[in-house]
């Protein structure tokens, strides 16, 4: 059985009802995960695929990649720890073999995932995108 993560989604846009609250909670999460790059300015933030908005919040499932067992056990701490609230303890899931994840809802209800897949190849860490023109 094959799995394709790669560039599926080309982003994912949720509103919040408190900008600081939710780009607190994100940052720490992001950095217990090791991904780095969340952009703040003033109205909203980003982090790669991620926009966070001010707004009615929105309702979705996210559901970053985690390098191992221990940093979806981490992750799950984080989040508890800045604001969010447990949706599933770390554990693993019977998805497919390997898949191991912890769900935390953040601060407007979002559904927020840490998974590891278990063993994987990967055919690239990453996609660049640069624009033309």
């Amino acid at each position: 059985m094959k799995y394709k993560r790669g560039r599926l989604i080309d982003h994912v846009h949720i509103t919040v009802a408190d900008l600081d609250r939710s780009r607190a909670f994100y940052a720490a999460v992001f950095d217990c995960l090791g991904i780095d790059g969340l952009q703040a300015e003033e109205h909203f933030f980003y982090c790669d695929e991620l926009f966070v908005s001010r707004g009615e919040p929105s309702r979705v499932h996210l559901a970053f990649q985690a390098e191992s067992r221990e940093m979806v056990d981490r992750f799950h701490a984080v989040a508890l720890a800045h604001g969010g609230t447990d949706n599933g303890a770390p554990g693993a899931r019977d998805y497919h073999p390997g898949y191991y994840g912890a769900f935390v809802l953040d601060p407007d209800g979002h559904n927020i995932e840490a998974v590891h897949h278990g063993p994987v190849r990967r055919s690239a860490e990453a996609v660049v995108v640069t624009p033309e023109g």
